[in-house]
């Protein structure tokens, strides 16, 4: 399968560039914080995140495998069981993401308000 290639050249002059090429991506967060409260598989990935599609949800955690966020171990098993886990830069990266969802959680009637204005 060919790799796809961006055509808009990637900003890589500052860490917040960095950040944002290796995070961005609508379920990336949500994969590091599940993966790291023991949801492992990508069925159960899949219950916890119903919105995404499976195949999102694919390709998201396989960049986060090539960021080295996570790391996948398939089992020589069948049918094939597979299992993500943080790795120690996932872990690194954790507390950020849950600072994230703290910080969203305690300005969320403001967030809200800000997108339901905007999607009038």
């Amino acid at each position: 399968m060919a790799r796809y290639k961006k055509k808009i050249p990637i900003d890589q002059n500052c860490g917040l560039d960095l950040v944002k090429e290796a995070l961005s991506g609508k379920w990336k967060i949500h994969l590091l914080y599940f993966i790291s409260q023991g949801v492992k598989r990508p069925s159960e990935l899949q219950r916890k995140i119903p919105a995404a599609t499976r195949r999102v949800l694919n390709v998201q955690l396989n960049q986060l495998e090539e960021f080295q966020f996570i790391a996948k171990k398939i089992y020589a098993e069948l049918p094939p069981k597979v299992e993500y886990s943080l790795t120690d830069l996932g872990e690194s990266v954790l507390p950020i993401v849950i600072a994230l969802g703290q910080w969203g959680d305690k300005n969320q009637a403001h967030l809200r308000s800000v997108i339901e204005q905007s999607l009038d």
